[in-house]
């Protein structure tokens, strides 16, 4: 029989994630765990997102283009590299800022594992409110690290608003140079008029020749974000509690935007892209690079997202004369009641909120070649 003892339990209250004053110039965070792109993943978030792109819908389609199977969209890629650097970076943040130069690489199939690590780059201080601060990081995503098809997938910067974790903490301002890092968007080379047979798959007005300069297309559907955006967040492996944790908010609501959960920021982002993929991304073969992109603001459940492309300019593709570069600004807005508001963008007693907005470079394919 064992003996009795007087000694109070231990008590261990663990810490997790970091606060402003754990960064440091240079620090690189090797993230745990990393995540096997599956099946289910893939089709949770494809579906979820809206996209219509026969990249990741139809295996024959990607074939014929030159890829191996069905490709991860951009805004899923993202989803999941993005989640993973949120324990060490941002789950005792506030807000995500902004984005900065996010670049696609190699493609992303079903079976590949992504890694990922982040450099920390900057931290500015907050001088109206001494308790938080902005994290300036560049993060890099890797697949398939130790294999002969190992490659850069995705590359960003991000900016995030980040608490202290002690109010009297003493932080230094601090800024470094972002990497160099050589991530170029992968592109199978022509495959021939035979593509044409396959025209009727995707979009027959989202080619080069469509898009206007000047132009600003409103897409059609919209998406309502219900409290399913948690169990998504989670699937992703995402411990943000200002996503999840409604008790923690509670305790002071005053510390966090609006009262209640956050819906995670990816999934407005991916949620924008999938809504313009008819108008602006079924033609393409890739997404090039984000050079910006913020959200503007705050997404909650019950909220149904819209979303709207201006045409910016376009390009030749460099060496492709069958593809030509499009810059877009891509927004995402939502509607909100306000009574006695009129517009001419809302309809009586609602109000248009812009909630995102991205500039954004596609590779469009020209119409003279594939349809």
């Amino acid at each position: 029989m064992a003996e009795e003892t007087s000694e109070p339990t231990k008590i261990i209250r663990k810490k997790t994630g970091n606060f402003l004053e754990d960064f440091k110039p240079g620090q690189v965070f090797r993230h745990k765990g990393g995540k096997t792109i599956t099946e289910g993943l893939f089709t949770t978030f494809t579906e979820f997102a809206m996209t219509t792109h026969p990249f990741a819908k139809n295996a024959r389609y990607s074939k014929a283009y030159g890829f191996e199977g069905m490709v991860c969209p951009p805004g899923v890629v993202m989803l999941v590299a993005f989640s993973q650097t949120v324990e060490d970076i941002s789950e005792n943040a506030r807000a995500n800022l902004e984005y900065i130069d996010m670049k696609f690489g190699a493609p992303v199939y079903i079976g590949d594992t992504l890694e990922v690590e982040t450099k920390v780059l900057g931290v500015k201080c907050s001088k109206s409110r001494p308790n938080l601060g902005v994290v300036h990081v560049q993060s890099t995503a890797r697949k398939n690290i130790g294999s002969h098809d190992e490659a850069i997938v995705a590359t960003w910067q991000r900016k995030v608003q980040v608490y202290k974790g002690d109010d009297d903490a003493v932080v230094e301002d601090f800024l470094i140079d972002a990497d160099d890092i050589d991530c170029e968007l992968f592109i199978p080379p022509y495959a021939g008029p035979e593509l044409k047979k396959m025209a009727h798959l995707t979009s027959p007005d989202s080619y080069l020749e469509d898009l206007e300069i000047g132009s600003r297309i409103e897409h059609s559907r919209g998406r309502t974000v219900t409290d399913e955006h948690i169990a998504m967040t989670a699937i992703l492996d995402n411990t943000s509690q200002v996503h999840c944790n409604q008790y923690m908010i509670d305790l002071d609501p005053k510390q966090y935007v609006g009262g209640q959960l956050i819906i995670f920021g990816g999934i407005p982002f991916t949620l924008c892209l999938g809504l313009s993929c008819p108008d602006v991304g079924d033609n393409t073969l890739g997404d090039v690079i984000y050079t910006t992109g913020k959200h503007t603001a705050p997404l909650q459940a019950g909220d149904t997202v819209f979303a709207a492309t201006q045409i910016l300019d376009k390009c030749e593709y460099p060496g492709r004369d069958d593809l030509g570069l499009v810059s877009t600004r891509l927004f995402g807005y939502k509607f909100v009641k306000e009574d006695g508001h009129t517009s001419e963008d809302a309809p009586d007693g609602w109000k248009k909120v812009q909630i995102f907005e991205l500039d954004r470079q596609i590779a469009v394919k020209r119409r003279s070649h594939y349809a």
